[in-house]
């Protein structure tokens, strides 16, 4: 997640053009409703939350403005891949998003996903006190991983065992792929999106993606109120993440990639239909 400087001005402004068109499209739809409340018959005085000010645009999507207009870092991801993934956002948001991993791109999403909610885990904490000194109203939380990459062979064969393809909450999983420890409202929130961009993973002694992408699929699959949760994973271009998000996000359950993102859309298995406990683990 934590974004390399070399990426050119030209990208630089395709993403500010970005945020600014999802901060136009805000503006308008508040002014239209402000239009039509303006037109409600005997109406006299304006109260409530917004006072006359439904209109002003909200600090946190200024302040996102503000900052990939004048930073000289750009995130990782390129363009294309952002896009994928804003896509989903401007038909989901307001919603519920998991990010894996925290940096200078975090403040994107938060913006992106307006009055939803975004919570971030991130494997440093010293990187996450950097990050929240410069944006306090990022939710983030630190998490531990034991895995290492150059487990990532054993590890995906344990995770073709029956305690890891068993649909439950990942708290009590017997799984040693399943990532606990986290706070319990992470494990009791039904994410609409997760993405998977952490956590370190591009050398032998790094923990590696693939308990982040097993915990994914698995919430994913564990979601209490039906429907489905998008999950996207980065850097897809690279082993681990490429053979994980493939045995446990599904070739099935892909719909696109582009780049070295992989976009996946996975069904709850706890709708309570007859058929639940007899529905493969993929596709």
């Amino acid at each position: 997640m934590r974004p390399k400087t070399s990426h050119s001005q030209e990208f630089k402004l395709l993403l500010v053009c970005l945020l600014a068109a999802f901060i136009l499209i805000f503006i308008v739809s508040s002014t239209l409703t402000s239009s039509q409340e303006h037109q409600t018959p005997h109406e006299t005085t304006r109260s409530g939350p917004c006072a006359g000010a439904c209109n002003k645009l909200p600090r946190s999507l200024a302040q996102a403005l503000i900052h990939y207009s004048t930073s000289v870092i750009t995130p990782q991801q390129t363009l294309k891949e952002i896009v994928v993934s804003s896509r989903v956002l401007d038909n989901k948001s307001p919603c519920n998003f998991l990010v894996f991993g925290l940096g200078h791109d975090s403040l994107m999403w938060s913006s992106l996903n307006y009055g939803g909610r975004t919570v971030f885990l991130e494997e440093d904490e010293a990187w996450i006190r950097q990050i929240k000194r410069r944006f306090p109203m990022l939710e983030s939380y630190h998490v531990t991983y034991d895995s290492k990459v150059h487990q990532a062979d054993n590890l995906i064969q344990v995770g073709k065992g029956p305690e890891c393809t068993a649909i439950g909450d990942l708290r009590y999983s017997m799984c040693q792929l399943a990532l606990k420890g986290l706070p319990a409202q992470i494990y009791e929130t039904s994410w609409d999106l997760i993405m998977v961009d952490a956590p370190t993973g591009y050398y032998d002694e790094a923990p590696g993606r693939m308990t982040a992408i097993y915990t994914a699929g698995m919430m994913a699959r564990n979601r209490k109120q039906g429907g489905e949760t998008h999950v996207f994973v980065h850097d897809v271009n690279r082993e681990v993440e490429d053979n994980f998000s493939m045995a446990f996000l599904c070739q099935g359950y892909m719909k696109k990639q582009e780049g070295r993102l992989r976009h996946f859309v996975i069904p709850s298995y706890r709708d309570g239909s007859e058929s639940e406990s007899n529905r493969p683990f993929c596709p």
